[in-house]
């Protein structure tokens, strides 16, 4: 098995794991304490959740709070429910984003989705156009999940601070794969799964001064924002894949340049979807005319590659990012995903690629 699919997720890390199961079990079966508890076992367990808390708030802005979430959706949601006034987003961002529409609607705030231009990045004159003193929050995403294109973030939070609106950064292709220090949001969300930690958690960082209402009530953890036990399991594998992250992030990023300029040798006669600038190198989004993707991701079985997002898959509808930069419904549904990162080969891009190829020239020697 050759595995292309690092935006949906990542291969979890050695030292992720190691660092769970020492909060599963610990030297002597008592590492599974509640965090929330007053004796000996819950102060460990908590001292260990505010190290990791310090390690993924090294690769956020500085000052800040982290507040542990279950993964980027929920932290994305907290933010879009937990503020007041209008809110603006991009027709490329995440279903977690977009989908917030009807929620911010119900609650009488409009909630408009504002064009992207045919390279995938946003449309600043429409953007320019549409916010207004009702805008409290302007949403868009770092690094996009399908087509690997990067928005000017810091052009989009001049003109959220014109404004007195505040930014919500979707940061979960980013987070561990770019500086975000210097990311002039208000809020970042991110994912553990997609830099190698497990699923089921994941942060929301809140710029210093900023304030959002709760999505759920009980316990009051995380400063009652967000309520519940947490698991000191996850949290650690989180913290073990952040600071495994900055550590290396040069080194992947270098890493991931070595593959994209191997895949683009192989794939030099498909066409890219979205910038062939601005854009993280370890998302190749391609098409080629006449392709039956669902035919050929079964002819190469054994190499784990995407259609579009994960959170899409088994719609049957073309990806609203493709639709979104102008492609028609035959295009985008003639375009396949492939992405890669730290565990990922050279031997893997070129096999990858030589079964890939191979399937779509089958394809055109039966048509």
């Amino acid at each position: 098995m050759i595995y292309l699919d690092y935006q949906a997720t990542t291969p979890l890390a050695p030292e992720a794991r190691e660092a769970m199961l020492r909060h599963l079990e610990g030297p002597d079966g008592t590492g599974f304490g509640n965090p929330h508890s007053a004796h000996k076992l819950g102060r460990q367990a908590a001292a260990a959740i505010e190290v990791t808390r310090e390690k993924v708030a090294a690769l956020f802005p500085h000052g800040g709070q982290v507040i542990f979430t279950s993964g980027a959706t929920e932290a994305l949601n907290t933010v879009l429910r937990g503020t007041t006034g209008d809110v603006l987003t991009f027709a490329t961002e995440h279903s977690a984003v977009r989908d917030g529409k009807g929620p911010v609607n119900a609650e009488g705030r409009d909630f408009d989705i504002l064009p992207v231009q045919h390279d995938g990045i946003a449309d600043l004159d429409a953007l320019d156009a549409a916010v207004n003193t009702n805008t409290r929050l302007i949403a868009a995403m770092a690094v996009n999940n399908e087509i690997g294109v990067t928005h000017p973030l810091g052009d989009i939070a001049a003109i959220a601070r014109q404004h007195d609106a505040l930014m919500l950064v979707d940061g979960v292709q980013a987070f561990g794969r770019v500086n975000l220090t210097d990311c002039p949001a208000d809020f970042i969300a991110m994912s553990a799964h997609k830099i190698h930690g497990p699923k089921g958690i994941g942060a929301l960082w809140l710029r210093e001064g900023t304030s959002v209402d709760p999505l759920t009530f009980g316990g009051g953890q995380e400063a009652g924002l967000r309520s519940g036990t947490l698991s000191p399991a996850l949290i650690a594998g989180l913290g073990a894949a952040a600071a495994l992250a900055q550590s290396r992030m040069e080194e992947d990023a270098a890493h991931v340049e070595t593959l994209w300029a191997r895949a683009c040798e192989h794939f030099d006669h498909w066409t890219l979807n979205g910038s062939a600038d601005e854009r993280w190198h370890g998302n190749m989004n391609i098409r080629k005319d006449g392709l039956d993707v669902a035919r050929l991701m079964s002819d190469c079985r054994d190499i784990m590659f995407s259609a579009g997002s994960a959170c899409a898959s088994g719609t049957g509808r073309p990806s609203h990012v493709l639709k979104a930069i102008g492609l028609t419904d035959v295009q985008a549904k003639s375009s396949i995903r492939l992405g890669w990162g730290r565990y990922t080969t050279l031997e893997d891009i070129d096999e990858a690629a030589k079964t890939i190829l191979a399937a779509a020239k089958d394809q055109e020697l039966w048509d």
